[in-house]
């Protein structure tokens, strides 16, 4: 089946779930030069969806948040919502390690017309639990708009611990969680105990998620393609645990290609790259493409996905050296 050949009705959320299921964690393009590539943006926005994307998470850790500008950041909210046209809700990730300057990003973002936020467990600096709580909180507050908390110790430093989280989950903004920390007993303790919807953060266990009562996922190689993401959890709706089953182990060379050999932002812009769906593979140091043993490696796994919807291998030609190196942008990104 070709992507092109895969049309959704749009969104699937409810007042219960405004964020959708099936949310891809957005690489942002860049041409050779490092530059925002905002065609290829537009169009792979748009791909996304047609593959059933419900969700679009823009300026996270995949969309390389860390070296985007604060006008970048905001642009690509509005471009993600002129481009998703209601199909799909818009995300903006990212945040900040310093709580003033998350509250000015997402309160841009909502004017902007995010229709919600991702706040990351700050990083760096390894705050106190009360110093997460206050953080999360002080940022809920400034907003409107549905929050989903992103806890992901490998990155930030510090877990955000079940008793903050059963804390946050009183805040009237906060309503999901993801989970990029695995585990799974916890998840299960925090949806027994709270009202929270839990995202899997983790590709590989997106269906173990899902299986315990997870609402969805937000993941890398969704950027491939959405669409066994998309059958996964639409046969988890519908109780039928072989189709779903099915769709995971389909899906696990391309995710290990994509998450196991290098930083996922790198291997999903090689990737796309030698699908032809973006003009370069380039990302912004120090993030660098991945070198040759490197590239045979996710090269090897690509060779191993089969009957995987939305994702047509047979005119892959990837490009090591488009790939090499890392670029400097014109303009660095705001660091305070």
């Amino acid at each position: 089946m070709r992507a092109s050949d895969l049309r959704y009705p749009g969104a699937v959320t409810t007042p219960e779930n405004p964020f959708g299921q099936t949310l891809v964690a957005l690489v942002t393009p860049f041409d050779a030069d490092g530059e925002v590539d905002w065609n290829a943006t537009e169009a792979h926005i748009e791909q996304c969806i047609q593959n059933g994307a419900d969700g679009i998470v823009v300026t996270g850790t995949t969309g390389e948040t860390s070296t985007l500008t604060d006008p970048e950041k905001i642009r690509l909210v509005e471009v993600a919502k002129s481009v998703s046209s209601g199909r799909a809700k818009v995300i903006t990730g990212g945040g900040s390690n310093e709580t003033a300057h998350a509250i000015e990003l997402y309160q841009h973002s909502e004017k902007a017309g995010a229709d919600g936020v991702m706040i990351v467990t700050p990083y760096y600096n390894k705050p106190t639990q009360a110093g997460l709580l206050t953080h999360f909180r002080m940022v809920a507050d400034a907003t409107d708009l549905p929050v989903i908390l992103y806890d992901i110790p490998g990155r930030a430093g510090v877990p955000i611990k079940f008793e903050t989280i059963v804390r946050l989950a009183k805040h009237p903004n906060i309503l999901a969680v993801k989970d990029a920390k695995g585990d799974f007993s916890e998840v299960s303790r925090v949806l027994n105990q709270t009202d929270l919807m839990y995202f899997s953060g983790d590709d590989a266990n997106v269906l173990p998620h899902l299986s315990i009562g997870a609402a969805g996922l937000i993941g890398v190689t969704a950027n491939i393609t959405a669409v066994p993401y998309r059958t996964m959890i639409d046969a988890v709706n519908r109780g039928d645990l072989h189709a779903a089953r099915e769709a995971h182990m389909q899906l696990e060379p391309l995710v290990r290609a994509i998450m196991t050999h290098v930083p996922g932002t790198v291997a999903a812009k090689y990737v796309l790259h030698g699908l032809g769906r973006i003009t370069s593979p380039r990302v912004r140091l120090p993030l660098v493409g991945p070198e040759e043993w490197e590239a045979a490696l996710i090269e090897d796994d690509i060779a191993l996905v089969k009957n995987v919807a939305g994702a047509d291998f047979s005119n892959f030609r990837p490009d090591r050296n488009a790939a090499a190196g890392g670029a400097l942008p014109k303009i660095a990104g705001t660091t305070r």
